[in-house]
This record gives C-alpha cells, structure tokens and sequence, in this order.
C-alpha cells in the first residue's frame, strides 16, 4: 500500500489492514514493549495500533511515512497506558531477559552475552533517551521522522540521541573493566 494511496481512503479492508499488520506488526510491538517493558501489554497495544488505524486511516494525511504515524499511534497508546491509575496501582516491571536458545557454539554464547548487556545499557536510560535510540536503531527512522513520532524539534532528537549513545557507551564500559 502506498502512502499516496491512503490519504484518499476512509477505511481499509481486512486484508488491506492484514497487509499492515505484516509490515508493521513487529516494530509496532517493539516499540511498545520498549516504552512499557511489559510483553502482554505491548501486544495489546500492537492490537489496539491497528485497530485505530483501521477506523482513522482517513486522518493519516501523508504528511509523514505510514511506519512512521503508526509508531506515533504506538506511542500515545503506550504513554496513555503508562499514565493510567490501573498502571500506577499495578506497578508491573518485567525485567528484560535475553531470548533463551540453546547456543551451538562459544561465538553464540558470547554474542549473546554482549546482546544482553547491551539491550541491559539501553533500559537502563531514561525514558527520553531509551526512546530515540530504539527508534534510532531498532526502528531505523530519520531524525525528521523520530521528531514527528514524538512532537519534538529535530535539534532536540539529535541531541538525545548524542546523550544516549555517551551514555549507553560509558555504561558498556563499566562493565567491560
């Protein structure tokens, strides 16, 4: 589906909105699971993404990738959940756990390791910082684009992102020594 495409829509099918979920699923889930660290919730999150985006693609103007707007939808959902009284009374924190598989040789075991620690650098940011660096990394989106998906000044995104990748790398270094 092309962005020209949908600024003309006022809903997509089911298997328009399949489509999407194929694309985008994955970085809508991530992107959710990094700001709530909470699996479950991300995949409700995910849920709810593309169910607003079925009934308001019509507001997607074109103004920004489709990625792009479906992470913001992402994010708002996320704040929306980490604002809650529910949340708040709740206080559920699942810690990050690297992805158990038998590894086959020391080379996986140690790439492993260095994944782990690495994704352990990058929670341990602040909330401002952990949030452009996925988008960033993980998420591959421009400066321009991370400045829409969080409102912000491009001059602010790249200051982050410095602050972010000093940090992330003056923790890696504390624990290599």
């Amino acid at each position: 589906m092309e962005p020209d495409y949908l600024k003309h829509v006022e809903s997509v099918d089911g298997a328009e909105l399949r489509q999407l979920m194929d694309r985008y699923g994955d970085d809508v889930w991530k992107y959710a699971y990094v700001l709530t660290k909470d699996r479950e919730q991300a995949k409700d999150i995910s849920q709810e993404v593309f169910i607003r985006a079925h009934y308001n693609i019509r507001s997607f103007r074109g103004q920004s990738s489709l990625k792009t707007w479906l992470l913001a939808i992402a994010r708002n959902q996320s704040l929306n959940y980490l604002s809650s009284s529910y949340f708040r009374k709740i206080g559920l924190r699942e810690t990050v756990r690297p992805r158990q598989s038998a590894p086959s040789a020391e080379s996986a075991y140690l790439g492993q390791q260095s994944a782990a620690e690495i994704w352990d650098a990058i929670f341990g940011l602040s909330k401002k910082l952990r949030e452009v660096l996925v988008l960033d990394l993980e998420h591959e989106l421009t400066v321009q684009e991370i400045a829409q998906v969080l409102n912000l000044p491009a001059g602010t995104v790249k200051s982050r992102l410095h602050r972010a990748r000093k940090e992330v790398e003056k923790r890696l270094k504390g624990w290599k020594q």
